[in-house]
């Protein structure tokens, strides 16, 4: 069915070469049971289409739209996803574009992978540190969040999920959009799109800037008197541009280059004066779109990721009243990473697909703060996956796969995966996905040689998991149009090789990595509801547990939330105003941030948001938000970390505050 719609004419194969196209409707017009209230179906790109494939064959996908952030307020995908992905929690570490803490089905941060258009971006120079900082919600079209091991076809990292955000879409139609924003923490937010097709030609053009003096970034009583920066402000600029063209009603080409420029204040809570980042990121991708038949389908995408940041810290001399020392000047660090994917999908008999696919990965990057030298490492993967369709077995989509990733540095990994999905009866199903995946060592772990604190270890074993996802779920009509969906999820995860410091070197005075004996093992429930009430209300709820634990110890994983809740609900009496409400509930959250002092608890906190929109003018293309986030200015904090005082060197415990109450207002104006 896909390949006949892809055939439909060269309109079609163009609006779905990159991104897909994709429409909503409602469990009724379906036939089917699935885990969302409204189904995203997605036409006509093989790539485009694999989250809702997945989807269908056992995987809980979410999917957070334009619409939602905007409605919201939200500045960057971290926000935006804290406050409206269901089980991902995820919280920045002071404010909008900065380093986030994440935890998907009782994961660490570094157990989820992250790609923008199906590329990846994670930073393989660090386990923890995200690619979140630099990424604007105004170039969303929607963000799909994949539960459960996705290393079959996502490659390393993706152990506990992935999340691919999706930039704005093609049109075939003159469409655009400008938006203007404030708020109460001296952001000024300006973005804009336009989209149109030309002879042919599709193309979109966008663009974001985001500034801002910055919040407090710790309570005034963690700072030191020799502490004179005491805001952190972020300047962010993104650029991008698409374009894709059809040769035939078989062959489509398409392009993506985004271009980033942002210079990030690093917050210190002793000495600094000045401490910043100088972000300068490149994302150029292309692909190839082949249909020519119902039975084979394949795409051919190439991309190259170049991630630079120029690390600067001037601090001020204790007992030296003015004086300024040099710690670093534009110290780089930074890198690139290459490679081509080529993904094909076979229909050749009924009731039976198959797909088989190749990555190619070349990495390299350096650090000179860390002391990491220039390494590169190149990664080829073969992966394969025979799933069958209902006109096999009624009712069932069932898969299996199996993936062998080949690094140039350390180990080879197999893993497999087998999952599914079963329509009991049209409006109740289970889904089932049990399968392994695998982290490979990150440039840090394998290479870093800081003098004064830590070592790499090349000899390091890939981390390997083994995880089961099990689920119920179904739909039911009530009153008039009245509907609501329901999914109840079991995970389970066990991880082995975990790599950690593991040793000290009292010649050198350097903490060394290595695998970890043991296992981690991490179990866990999810309940996700949601609901249309008439015509004018829709409502959500999410509710996780995580049960996370090292051998031998009692203690949670540090970093990781006991429980999680969130809810929202949305007003739209009427297609011109509207309302919505998004709160968040974040239990028991515990870290060590000096190591050998003991654990410290700073969860349990609420934060609820406010939304209120309107459109006005003859076709309504003006449009007007006012949003109110952390509603009861619940002083919280992101996370630890730790300070020397200034008066004897010894560490304490520093607090890294999240956002507090904000007011923002936002006009657009919409063709």
């Amino acid at each position: 069915m896909t390949g006949q719609l892809a055939r439909n004419g060269v309109h079609f194969a163009v609006m779905c070469a990159l991104t897909g196209t994709y429409s909503q409707r409602t469990l009724a017009d379906t036939g089917s049971a699935t885990g969302s209230l409204d189904e995203i179906v997605i036409s006509g790109s093989l790539e485009a289409e694999l989250p809702q494939q997945l989807a269908q064959y056992g995987t809980h996908v979410d999917t957070v739209t334009a619409e939602q952030i905007h409605d919201g307020g939200y500045l960057d995908v971290a926000s935006s996803l804290q406050a409206l992905a269901p089980g991902l929690y995820i919280t920045s570490k002071n404010g909008p574009f900065d380093y986030v803490q994440i935890s998907l089905q009782g994961s660490r941060t570094e157990d989820v992978l992250w790609l923008v258009d199906g590329v990846r971006i994670n930073n393989r120079l660090y386990a923890g540190t995200t690619p979140l900082d630099t990424i604007p919600a105004s170039m969303v079209e929607r963000i799909e969040v994949l539960d459960g091991a996705q290393a079959l076809f996502y490659g390393t990292q993706a152990v506990a999920g992935a999340v691919n955000i999706v930039t704005k879409a093609f049109t075939d139609h003159p469409q655009g959009s400008v938006d203007f924003g404030v708020d109460t923490n001296g952001e000024n937010h300006v973005d804009g799109r336009v989209g149109d097709a030309i002879g042919g030609h599709h193309f979109v053009l966008y663009g974001s800037h985001d500034q801002s003096d910055g919040i407090q970034p710790f309570p005034g009583s963690d700072f030191q008197p020799s502490a004179t920066d005491r805001h952190r402000a972020y300047d962010v600029t993104t650029l991008g541009a698409k374009y894709a063209y059809a040769f035939t009603n078989d062959l489509a080409v398409s392009a993506l280059y985004q271009h980033t420029d942002a210079k990030l204040d690093f917050a210190l809570p002793e000495l600094g004066a000045i401490v910043f980042n100088k972000r300068d990121e490149d994302l150029v991708s292309s692909k190839l779109d082949y249909t020519p038949s119902d039975a084979f389908r394949l795409y051919v995408k190439d991309y190259y990721h170049r991630w630079s940041s120029y690390y600067s810290e001037f601090d001020n001399v204790i007992g030296g009243p003015g004086e300024l020392t040099t710690i670093d000047d534009r110290d780089f660090f930074g890198f690139k990473d290459y490679g081509i994917n080529l993904v094909t999908e076979w229909n050749l008999n009924p009731g039976v697909q198959y797909v088989v696919g190749y990555d190619f990965q070349n990495y390299n990057g350096r650090d000179a703060v860390l002391v990491i030298q220039q390494q590169t490492e190149h990664v080829n993967a073969l992966f394969a996956q025979v799933r069958t369709t209902p006109d096999l077995i009624p009712g069932a989509h069932l898969a299996a796969g199996l993936r062998c990733n080949i690094p140039s540095i350390g180990q080879s990994a197999l893993i497999w995966n087998t999952s599914g999905q079963y329509d009991l009866t049209k409006n109740f199903y289970v889904k089932v996905s049990v399968g392994t995946a695998f982290r490979l060592p990150t440039a840090e772990e394998l290479f870093a040689s800081d003098p004064q604190d830590e070592r790499g270890n090349p000899d390091l074993k890939a981390e390997s998991s083994t995880s089961a996802n099990v689920s119920f779920g179904g739909s039911a009509q009530l009153i008039g149009d009245s509907s609501f969906n329901w999914e109840a999820i079991t995970f389970y995860r066990t991880i082995r090789n975990l790599i950690d410091f593991q040793s000290f070197d009292a010649a050198t005075n350097q903490d060394v990595f290595g695998n970890v004996p043991g296992k981690v093992r991490t179990v866990g429930e999810e309940g996700i509801l949601s609901a249309d009430v008439g015509n004018a209300w829709s409502a959500h709820l999410d509710f996780t547990y995580n049960h996370a634990r090292q051998s031998g110890s009692q203690d949670q994983l540090d970093r990781i939330p006991v429980s999680e809740f969130k809810a929202g609900v949305d007003f739209h009496p009427h297609s011109r105003y509207g309302a919505t409400v998004n709160v968040v509930r974040v239990g028991d959250v515990d870290d060590e941030p000096i190591p050998g002092n003991g654990r410290v608890g700073y969860g349990n906190y609420l934060v609820v948001d406010l939304g209120l929109r309107a459109a006005f003018g003859t076709g309504a293309h003006h449009h007007l938000t006012f949003n109110l986030n952390n509603l009861f200015n619940q002083i919280h904090f992101s996370s630890l970390s730790h300070g020397e005082t200034d008066a004897t060197g010894d560490p304490y415990v520093v607090h890294n505050l999240a956002l507090g109450r904000t007011f923002a207002a936002n006009y657009s104006y919409s063709f």
